[in-house]
């Protein structure tokens, strides 16, 4: 590292710092804007929404808006650099294009290794704060939320690779669901038919309660029926994976949330491509930080009539073509049959090419 990248890394970070503070300022001011009802109506004060809840915003905003915290800095101070032609000074005293971007490199994998970090262990956590407040204030005062919640009321699940198991009118609140029935099918015929007026969380047992069953086993010469007042149950699933809370993905871990795709897999459950696409995402948008520094730099590295606007109208249509491409990869994958991996790194996968295409036709 020479003095020019340390003078460029300065730059680069003192930038997006500042971008970052800016943005979520004013993230904050609209967020408080959008939800002066709900604080209200909540009869918190102004300490306790800022700790049960701000605290969980901020990062989980700056986590979501991260690449164009990046890409939009480097553009800007890139573009002040040849503006001055600082740019043209330094390719002509005789440093390659290449040897220009190292910083940019540096910078780009500096920060995309925090947020990589971030992404599996701390922005979780923040969302946790953030999700529990929402669920709690905000979400009950939706009547389309509550309309919604007492209409899918229904779960159906799958217990082992035999057996399959549904609830009716199943209240997250009280844990308690019924009627109940569980079907066990071996070669493609039923061989346990069982049912049950009521199912309910023993908090004691830490187990499930069935009431007034009728069970019915099939054989080769008939069936056999036992009928019992109650019966504990050691299924695996506990109430929190029937609670059906939107922001569970965003809550976990990446282990948890590696591990909890596999329960959910075993048990059959639906909108698992949603969670794999949470996943492989993670991940995915680390390489975007990194692919994001270097289109900004090579983007604003060449002098222009128009100066810094243009060179932000070009980055704003790039970001723009970004999110887009990256919110029909999600829809096909969690709506249609595109795997999760692959809607997860489309978008890095097609910038990848704009990015060398940038960097070819940049004036070297």
């Amino acid at each position: 590292m020479k003095k020019l990248d340390w003078y460029i890394l300065k730059k680069f970070l003192t930038t997006f710092f500042f971008t970052v503070f800016l943005f979520a300022v004013v993230a904050v001011v609209v967020d408080v804007s959008e939800k002066t009802d709900d604080f209200v109506k909540s009869k918190l004060g102004v300490l306790r929404i800022i700790t049960l809840y701000y605290y969980g915003f901020v990062p989980h905003i700056i986590a979501l808006l991260f690449p164009l915290f990046v890409f939009i800095p480097v553009i800007f101070f890139t573009s002040k650099m040849a503006g001055r032609s600082e740019v043209i000074a330094i390719i002509a005293s005789g440093t390659s294009f290449a040897r220009f971007l190292r910083p940019y490199w540096v910078g780009g994998i500096l920060l995309a290794s925090v947020l990589f970090f971030a992404n599996r262990f701390v922005i979780p956590k923040a969302n946790q704060i953030r999700g529990t407040f929402e669920a709690k204030y905000i979400d009950n005062n939706n009547s389309y939320n509550a309309l919604v919640r007492d209409q899918n009321t229904n779960l159906y699940i799958r217990v082992d690779s035999f057996s399959f198991a549904g609830i009716n009118n199943y209240d997250t609140l009280n844990k308690r669901g019924g009627p109940f029935f569980m079907h066990r099918i071996i070669s493609n015929r039923l061989t346990i038919n069982t049912r049950a007026d009521n199912l309910h969380w023993d908090t004691a047992s830490k187990k499930w309660i069935l009431e007034n069953i009728i069970e019915r086993r099939l054989n080769t010469l008939g069936e056999n029926v036992i009928m019992e007042p109650k019966r504990l149950m050691n299924f695996n699933f506990k109430p929190l994976d029937l609670s059906r809370d939107k922001y569970t993905k965003d809550k976990l871990t990446s282990n948890d949330l590696s591990t909890f795709i596999k329960l959910e897999e075993l048990r059959g459950a639906e909108s698992l491509n949603e969670l794999k696409v949470e996943l492989y995402r993670r991940d995915a948008i680390c390489i975007t930080v990194l692919l994001l520094t270097l289109m900004g730099a090579i983007v604003g590295s060449k002098k222009v009539r128009g100066g810094s606007g243009s060179h932000l109208a070009v980055g704003i249509i790039i970001a723009v073509s970004f999110i887009v491409v990256g919110q029909f990869s999600t829809v096909f994958s969690t709506k249609g049959n595109l795997p999760p991996i692959i809607a997860a790194w489309i978008p890095n996968t097609i910038f990848m090419f704009v990015a060398i295409y940038l960097y070819k036709k940049a004036p070297k």
